[in-house]
């Protein structure tokens, strides 16, 4: 069964989240690094409203979350690569969340 990876960024007064960097370089590390992972979507979200609770949200899957659970504990991949990336475009704490997909 599909897994899924769903990051939100809460929005947060004076908080810095450059979308281009976020859209141009991150997502496609993102695509790269976790793809050997099982890694099959990966799509940013952004809110149509003025006043949103979050600046932006990512919706990843994997084919299921045996994958899932590799590409986070990679040390490459997750918290080398990935993980590390995120000062590059935000300071806002992201927020995960480990999803079965019906």
């Amino acid at each position: 069964m599909p897994a899924a990876l769903l990051v939100s960024y809460p929005a947060t007064d004076g908080a810095r989240f450059d979308r281009d960097y976020y859209i141009a370089t991150h997502l496609p590390l993102v695509r790269e690094k976790w793809g050997t992972h099982g890694l099959t979507d990966a799509i940013g979200m952004w809110p149509d409203d003025d006043a949103p609770a979050h600046v932006a949200v990512a919706l990843l899957t994997f084919r299921d979350a045996g994958a899932r659970d590799a590409a986070l504990a990679s040390a490459e991949a997750g918290a080398g690569a990935v993980f590390g990336d995120v000062a590059n475009f935000t300071d806002i704490q992201p927020s995960a969340q480990l999803l079965t997909v019906a």
